[in-house]
């Protein structure tokens, strides 16, 4: 398990960039990460949130990283989601008027507890947290991004889980409609992703309705998505409308199309590369020259006793 403890991979104070420069490339590039030092009140949110609206009682986490953040411009026009489209510079234009309020998440499976939430009961009943994590994408490229969440392993807990609960799967919205990608058949919709019960209990995976202490914009996975750092990124599914707790491993989207190319667990390891390119090193957005690949994505020390015994290059 995770303990939390001061160390390199806590910010601090003069690290911290105030929220009128985030977007500010050109005159304060790469100055920190920005963070919401607002001290937490109760349990929960005084107020119902909408896309692109500041969220209140946000506290800083111990769980991040002393990198430079990217900046917000970075994050929200360079996405990888098929369901807007294929090509990452178009998504944030596409999704711009993609609506979500009302939203619900419809909870299930092997537990005592199942029901139909509503986003906004979801970020009231959570304290919400602001995480600095590396993201890495398989396709070798990588960024460092403030989500704003809550831990998956407190809403598992309060759905009272059975025994034989082993997965847990996430689906996300399917409506072409909405979702012009989805009109394509690049991929079978809905887009399914899973973890190991361990995974998901684990304090680092997150459940991000936030980013820069706003709530999520649309081409990030708004409202609700999931972040394991120490995975390849196709595990953070976007825009989650049911999750459900299984006895058998769940068949994830990529491990469905590209057996050869995408396993359950998408682990980041440097050592196995991608059939089609290296995974040994890797592009930070908005670096000119590539850096190394760290295992786990750098998170190694928090995560690799959940595989312990387990050989990486098969189960990758």
């Amino acid at each position: 398990m995770l303990i939390k403890t001061r160390s390199r991979l806590e910010l601090k104070e003069s690290d911290v960039t105030s929220p009128e420069w985030y977007g500010n490339r050109r005159q304060f590039l790469r100055l920190g990460a920005a963070m919401s030092a607002t001290a937490a009140v109760g349990l929960g949110l005084a107020q119902q949130v909408s896309a692109g609206e500041k969220l209140p009682n946000v506290v800083k986490s111990s769980f991040t990283v002393d990198e430079t953040v990217n900046s917000l411009e970075d994050i929200t026009h360079y996405n990888n989601y098929y369901e807007f489209s294929t090509e990452k510079t178009e998504v944030a234009e596409l999704a711009r008027n993609f609506q979500t309020r009302p939203w619900t998440v419809e909870i299930g499976g092997e537990i005592n507890k199942p029901g139909r939430f509503d986003i906004d009961e979801l970020i009231k009943r959570y304290p919400l947290e602001e995480r600095i994590y590396r993201f890495r994408c398989v396709e070798a490229w990588s960024m460092v991004v403030p989500w704003v969440g809550f831990p998956l392993a407190k809403l598992i807990k309060d759905l009272d889980p059975r025994g034989n609960a082993k997965f847990v799967e996430f689906t996300t919205l399917r409506d072409p409609e909405r979702m012009p990608g989805q009109k394509r058949d690049v991929l079978p919709w809905p887009y399914v992703e899973g973890l190991r019960m361990d995974e998901a209990l684990h304090p680092l995976t997150l459940l991000a309705v936030g980013l820069y202490g706003e709530t999520l914009p649309p081409q990030n996975g708004a409202p609700i998505r999931l972040i394991t750092p120490w995975k390849y990124g196709f595990k953070s599914i976007k825009s989650i409308v049911r999750i459900r707790l299984l006895e058998q491993q769940p068949m994830n989207t990529w491990q469905q199309v590209g057996p050869r190319e995408y396993g359950f667990y998408a682990n980041v390891n440097p050592e196995v590369d991608h059939p089609r390119w290296s995974q040994a090193r890797e592009r930070r957005i908005g670096e000119f020259l590539k850096r190394k690949t760290l295992p786990f994505n750098g998170y190694a020390e928090q995560v690799a006793s959940l595989y312990t015994g387990m050989d990486l290059r098969k189960f990758y």
